[in-house]
């Protein structure tokens, strides 16, 4: 099967006539005159009108956006996706103050897992610099232990985590 390029024009028996605008791995995104953007497999049934070479290599959006995304988690402090426990899901964190006439607070526990990722991710970065510093070596030997109690110290929120690969981990009993 060849794959027509951007810019082929087609006649498709539901949707009329239309433009090629953009080609994936698995379909074309065609603008029809009068039906607007929509998106064909391959391998759908349709007339060529007009086929037009693929001149330069095409580039979906979505495999713009997923390459953008791992540089930027690469080299920044933007955070991978890490799912919170089924479990967990629509919950609530409620905090009831052992004080009298003190007010409780209620947060939705997406939020705050959300806010344990960002300091876990934080660390992380945080443990990355400390590791590509000029610091003498002793130095970092003593970051470094701190940094693990910092994770040692936030294990508790392990059971918020989907997978046991996201857990926090800290200094192991010998």
């Amino acid at each position: 099967m060849k794959i027509l390029g951007i810019g082929s024009r087609i006649h498709h028996p539901e949707y009329g006539k239309g433009v090629i605008t953009n080609v994936t791995s698995k379909e074309y995104w065609v603008t029809f005159i009068e039906n607007g953007l929509e998106t064909i497999a391959l391998d759908s049934a349709f007339e060529i009108i007009e086929a037009a070479e693929n001149e330069v290599d095409t580039v979906s959006f979505y495999d713009v956006e997923k390459s953008l995304k791992a540089i930027l988690q690469k080299w920044s402090d933007v955070t991978q996706v890490i799912p919170i426990a089924d479990k967990w899901k629509g919950g609530k964190l409620i905090m009831d103050p052992g004080q009298a006439g003190v007010q409780g607070k209620e947060v939705p526990i997406d939020t705050f897992f959300h806010k344990i990722v960002m300091v876990r991710d934080r660390v992380r970065v945080m443990e990355q610099k400390i590791n590509a510093s000029n610091l003498e070596e002793s130095e970092k030997i003593e970051m470094q232990q701190y940094i693990t109690r910092i994770y040692g110290s936030l294990t508790t929120f392990n059971v918020l985590f989907k997978s046991p690969t996201d857990y926090f981990v800290g200094e192991k009993t010998k």
